[in-house]
């Protein structure tokens, strides 16, 4: 099986292959993982405007991807940005968006749940993207960690610090009894074992739900439904 990850935005050769490496370490055996990330685009996303940029890089990923036989394709941040477009565009490649996953994988363990994201930027466009899942009723709360992405990896006992403690306030104060990580750079960061450990609920590292979804789905044969998603007029009638 053959599975691409998507990335937003340029990133130095070093930090694409150590993301590569932690999915291919996470990916069942048979899994090759591949990566394809943009020439030109956000840094980062923390807004909609940032999510708007990074579509049209998306999007050609996608199709090229498509072209050339991959079985699925994991969209590269937690936002989910444009998804409903790259599957309208792919037929043979199953999209996986790594936000939806993580709230389907955290639906079935438990009652509650609570999204960490970035900014405070980004909490409305979460609780957009919870009640296009169909999942609002199992939300507890959005919080903010208040760290810019491109910091996150500055000082990693601190961000894991202060997600510990935002996660603990959404326990107590929320009576969340699962925690989804909304941010990929949080993901890569390997934080969610050890906030588990220090939460005792189950926390949700989207990277990891959407890469174990994909394979799940590819490997039952299984993609967007064409009665969802049709492929844009102009395109399929040569247009």
């Amino acid at each position: 099986m053959k599975i691409a990850y998507v990335g937003a935005a340029p990133k130095s050769p070093e930090e694409v292959e150590r993301r590569r490496s932690l999915l291919q370490k996470w990916a069942a055996p048979g899994t090759t993982i591949e990566t394809a990330y943009a020439k030109e685009g956000p840094a980062s996303i923390e807004s909609m405007y940032e999510e708007y940029l990074a579509i049209s890089g998306y999007a050609k990923s996608m199709l090229r991807l498509e072209h050339e036989g991959f079985d699925a394709a994991i969209v590269g941040c937690a936002g989910d940005p444009g998804i409903d477009a790259y599957r309208e565009l792919c037929t043979n490649m199953l999209v996986v968006g790594p936000g939806m996953s993580s709230f389907h994988a955290a639906a079935l363990l438990g009652r509650k749940i609570t999204l960490l994201t970035v900014a405070d930027s980004m909490i409305a466009s979460s609780y957009e993207l919870i009640q296009k899942s169909g999942l609002a009723s199992k939300v507890a709360s959005v919080r903010a960690v208040s760290i810019p992405v491109l910091e996150l990896a500055l000082n990693r006992e601190e961000t894991l610090e202060k997600l510990v403690g935002i996660g603990r306030e959404a326990i107590e104060k929320d009576r969340a009894d699962v925690l989804v990580l909304g941010c990929m750079s949080m993901a890569f960061l390997q934080v969610a074992e050890e906030m588990q450990t220090l939460l005792g609920i189950p926390v949700i590292n989207p990277a990891k739900a959407a890469l174990k979804l994909a394979e799940s789905l590819a490997s039952c044969g299984l993609k967007q439904s064409k009665a969802a998603s049709y492929v844009p007029p102009k395109l399929s009638t040569g247009k």
